[in-house]
């Protein structure tokens, strides 16, 4: 009985929390939405790296780097799109 009681349990919390990382997942695609093509660029090398919290920054400043290097984007408004883009990918956490 008390082992059914735990899978009951692990079974609500997973699907209790299901719902709600999809929604920042789609509060964040809605936040990239209405950034500059620069930051939507940004973003989406941010978010293909997959970053966590503790490593955002760094994954945003070598995908912005590299970004601008290659000239897919401006330099010039570089780090303004990525500071944008940056807090929309903040959303996903």
């Amino acid at each position: 009985m008390k082992a059914k009681a735990i899978k009951l349990a692990i079974l609500f919390m997973a699907t209790s929390l299901a719902p709600a990382a999809y929604a920042d997942g789609a509060a964040a695609d809605a936040c990239a939405a209405n950034l500059q093509p620069d930051g939507k660029a940004i973003y989406a090398a941010v978010v293909a790296g997959q970053p966590t919290p503790d490593t955002l920054k760094s994954i945003v400043e070598s995908q912005t780097r590299s970004l601008a290097m290659a000239g897919s984007i401006g330099r010039g408004q570089a780090r303004e799109n990525a500071m944008a883009a940056a807090e929309c990918v903040r959303l996903r956490f």
